[in-house]
């Protein structure tokens, strides 16, 4: 071999390595924290692959601006302590955003993070108030708030001539911040709980909450609460002999919420914060869909919020520039105003960062499928 050729080899080695590396670092690194085991693993599991649906057609896509979106989940068991410090984790490995994690309490710890390391927290999976009112410039919404949801339940419950109703929460900061939006609900209708009974987030014993509630002859249940909690409370219900409508909010709103209740499911009142996962009407709905399908995928509730909070990330990131920083992102989603993501609207500015106003409600039926 000659000389010459050793030397263009070296040369041709030299620009695939460099080729090879320069692929390695084209990449966007998204963090998450969320409860990927323990009583919130189902919705957790669901809404993390819908992200990832949406994700992954943008990286079929050739990415934005040729970078990949990798999505580094960490699971922090439901344990707002843990969250915090798998935020911390995820901040030190250099994620350009903090990505839907799930709970209020779990994102009230990771808040003081998100100033002092100057990184955007992007659709956390709770719509507790305190997340939009004072605005965080770091953090941005994209569901409802669960105020909304549990006051549209109650007009619901009104209209179809329920007047006896119960309230039954977890005794935490989401517990005490979606219970106002029921007991506004009733105050518009003139009505009192008949019983408001509260269960330990980290211990739920709810045999002893129910007993009191079913005491009251209640015409529905309102459980404000999360995963096994929510379904132990309504298997409950249902074994003491009550036949009250149950009605939940949205953080239930997924198969595996439906598969723990089993039968126990059948005219379970749902509350929603994104349109219909069938209705193809909605572009972003069929966007969803064949996504899924080519996955081999049945699209569910929780999945279609993590599709429309990946998307609302991505549009952030296209318009934060070609080397995209914490900081761009920041300015780009704060100043990107009404944004139609496909029959649906999301919408930011510097005094408003709550995203989507969306509510609607859903019933189990017999099949264990969502319907409205």
């Amino acid at each position: 071999m000659t000389p010459r050729w050793q030397f263009t080899r070296r040369l041709l080695a030299a620009a695939l390595m460099a080729t090879g590396l320069s692929a390695a670092q084209a990449q966007i690194t998204v963090g998450q924290t969320a409860g990927h085991t323990g009583a919130v693993a189902g919705s957790v599991k669901e809404v993390t692959q819908g992200a990832r649906l949406y994700f992954d057609t943008v990286n079929a896509d050739g990415g934005v601006g040729g970078q990949k979106i990798t999505l580094v989940s960490l699971d922090d068991k439901f344990d707002p302590k843990l969250a915090a410090a798998n935020a911390k984790t995820l901040i030190d490995q250099g994620v350009i955003s903090l990505f839907l994690n799930r709970g209020t309490p779990h994102t009230q710890a990771i808040m003081p993070l998100l100033a002092e390391h100057r990184i955007p927290l992007v659709a956390p999976s709770t719509g507790a108030m305190a997340l939009h009112k004072p605005v965080n410039p770091w953090l941005f919404n994209v569901r409802a708030t669960y105020q909304r949801e549990a006051e549209r339940a109650i007009e619901h419950l009104s209209l179809i001539g329920i007047n006896r109703i119960a309230l039954v929460q977890v005794n935490d900061s989401f517990g005490e911040d979606a219970v106002l939006g029921a007991l506004a609900g009733l105050a518009k209708t003139n009505k009192q709980p008949v019983a408001h009974e509260k269960f330990d987030r980290a211990k739920p014993e709810l045999a002893p909450v129910v007993a009191k509630v079913v005491a009251t002859q209640p015409q529905a249940v309102v459980f404000i609460g999360s995963g096994s909690a929510v379904v132990d409370g309504m298997k409950a219900l249902r074994a003491a002999g009550s036949l009250a409508q149950m009605v939940t909010l949205s953080n239930n709103a997924s198969a595996g919420f439906i598969k723990d209740l089993g039968d126990a499911g059948h005219g379970v009142i749902v509350s929603q914060v994104f349109p219909y996962e069938r209705s193809i009407a909605k572009p972003i709905i069929k966007e969803a869909l064949e996504a899924a399908r080519k996955v081999n995928t049945e699209l569910t509730p929780s999945m279609v919020e993590g599709f429309v909070a990946a998307k609302v990330l991505v549009e952030g990131i296209k318009r934060a520039g070609p080397k995209p920083t914490r900081e761009t992102l920041r300015k780009a989603l704060e100043g990107m105003g009404r944004l139609d993501l496909g029959g649906i609207e999301v919408g930011y500015g510097p005094n408003d960062h709550s995203g989507m106003d969306y509510v609607d409600l859903a019933i189990i039926d017999q099949s264990g499928k969502f319907r409205r």
